[in-house]
């Protein structure tokens, strides 16, 4: 298995789902162009789609007091760039099918873990920027796509032992992602979110994240997309697959958040109101 082997393989990845497509062609001019009602349609007309989304939104860690029964309640409360990504998250993990096992997690904690992220995003950044909320809450909810890429390989070869292995035993998951595999997960996330030509913006954050430089990234990263990368980094660092909200990683976390600039105190008191959910499930 190779770095190279990873990226053939993604290029030979076939389109996402029919209905991600559409979706697609409905965000194809802007957020702020979709058309609500077609929307709204077009999910209901898969009752599969649906009740998926319906689920994660009603998730306790999103922190909404009642239940949310309706799509276009869902829309209305989360807005078209959070429902974008819900479809796009649905069609991935349908796509992206992978025993996430080697992880110490099994699959329904892993999209867990996902949804917790997003949460997390979205009741911190909500505080800091709602303009910018919609499109970081979005991307946290996808991005760890490339560690089912990972999986999927690792699992089709002869180091699945020895990489299991080594990342339960690891510090940093990053660092042992590039020792291994020559590049991180976020950065396979970056170039399949290419591949399926979803938000440029995506890409772009995904491979800023790391402070990576690799051959086919020749552009100035504006400051806007290293603004968003420190965003998704305090995230992965206060809930990622080795700690989930612990006192060490939203202590780690809440640093970074200083560092930036922000109020720390601010987003240690929403972590710790989500991890008091999570502890409750």
């Amino acid at each position: 298995m190779t770095y190279e082997s990873m990226i053939k393989n993604i290029d030979d990845m076939p389109p996402l789902s029919d209905i991600a497509k559409v979706m697609q062609s409905l965000y194809a001019f802007g957020s702020e162009n979709v058309d609500i009602k077609k929307l709204v349609r077009m999910i209901e007309s898969d009752v599969m789609l649906m009740a998926n989304i319906l689920k994660m939104i009603n998730s306790p860690y999103y922190g909404f007091k009642n239940r949310i029964s309706s799509v276009s309640q869902a829309v209305i409360l989360f807005g078209v760039t959070k429902i974008y990504a819900l479809v796009i998250h649905f069609a991935m993990s349908n796509q992206l099918k992978a025993d996430t096992d080697i992880y110490g997690f099994n699959n329904a904690q892993f999209n867990e873990m996902c949804i917790l992220q997003s949460s997390l995003m979205m009741q911190w950044y909500a505080k800091v920027d709602l303009r910018d909320t919609h499109v970081l809450t979005a991307l946290a909810l996808i991005m760890e796509s490339g560690k089912l890429i990972v999986s999927k390989e690792l699992n089709a070869s002869d180091y699945l032992e020895v990489y299991r292995e080594g990342f339960l035993a690891c510090t940093n998951i990053q660092e042992f992602e590039e020792e291994f595999l020559a590049t991180t997960s976020y950065y396979l996330s970056a170039l399949l979110f290419e591949h399926w030509h979803l938000e440029p913006i995506y890409t772009e954050i995904l491979k800023e994240l790391d402070g990576k430089t690799y051959k086919d990234d020749v552009e100035q990263t504006s400051t806007v997309v290293k603004q968003y990368a420190n965003a998704i980094d305090v995230i992965r660092t206060a809930i990622n697959l080795k700690e989930v909200l612990t006192e060490e990683s939203i202590k780690k976390a809440t640093q970074k958040v200083n560092d930036m600039g922000l109020n720390g105190e601010r987003f240690m008191v929403v972590a710790k109101r989500i991890r008091k959910k999570y502890d409750e499930q």
